[in-house]
């Protein structure tokens, strides 16, 4: 399984009023230690004033998307996320790390960008979602997508396309953004589904297991 590569570490992220600070801040704890800090109003624009609809119509694009240091230090840390009906915002955070990757691509410009939609007819169904492998496909990157064939993209889409009814490939979403260049900035969300529409997920910066995540794509899908 995908998530396998990683190694799991637990951390608590509490919302403090800080005497000596304009705005309420949130703080992420490991133990003791303070991780990272992100304004909450950062968070309220990001992640929890907001739904999953902006990024599927293109409202919330390429280019828009900040992340917040919270969440980014919570890179290699399980989660267990639920979407609808079940819950309208949990699975939010994967989806705003998604965009954050792939607008990580764009912005590089070079590299090779892997992504999942357990179903191809999303990048049909949601206009932001394709408009954005469009964007991204139109520069050096390599963009391939997995997923179940029930919609097959036109000649006209810029990616490679990988297509399957089983396992993973109905199962996984995952965002790997991998380039050669080190000092260009990679990240990778990884995720499974445990349930419906519940998943078991984490992301990385980590260069060397962004690479592993990448070669078990390569090989297996």
């Amino acid at each position: 399984m995908l998530e396998k590569t990683f190694d799991e570490r637990s951390v608590g992220v509490e919302e403090l009023d800080l005497p000596d600070a304009a705005d309420d801040v949130v703080v992420l704890l490991d133990g003791d230690e303070v991780v990272a800090t992100s304004p909450l109003r950062v968070l309220e624009d990001e992640l929890l004033f907001v739904n999953s609809d902006l990024y599927i119509t293109g409202t919330k694009a390429l280019g828009d998307v900040t992340l917040p240091s919270v969440f980014a230090k919570l890179d290699e840390t399980p989660f267990r996320v639920r979407g609808y009906p079940a819950s309208d915002s949990e699975k939010l955070p994967l989806i705003m790390i998604s965009r954050y990757i792939e607008q990580l691509a764009w912005e590089h410009g070079t590299g090779r960008l892997r992504s999942s939609f357990q179903r191809l007819s999303r990048l049909d169904d949601e206009r932001g979602t394709r408009t954005v492998y469009e964007t991204v496909g139109d520069t050096d990157v390599d963009v391939h997508v997995y997923g179940v064939p029930d919609w097959i993209p036109p000649r006209s889409f810029p990616g490679v396309v990988h297509a399957g009814y089983h396992g993973e490939f109905r199962t996984s979403w995952f965002v790997v953004f991998h380039a050669a260049d080190a000092d260009v900035e990679t990240a990778a969300l990884v995720a499974e589904r445990v349930g419906d529409n519940e998943w078991e997920a984490l992301w990385t910066f980590d260069d060397e297991r962004i690479r592993a995540v990448n070669r078990y794509i390569e090989r297996t899908l």
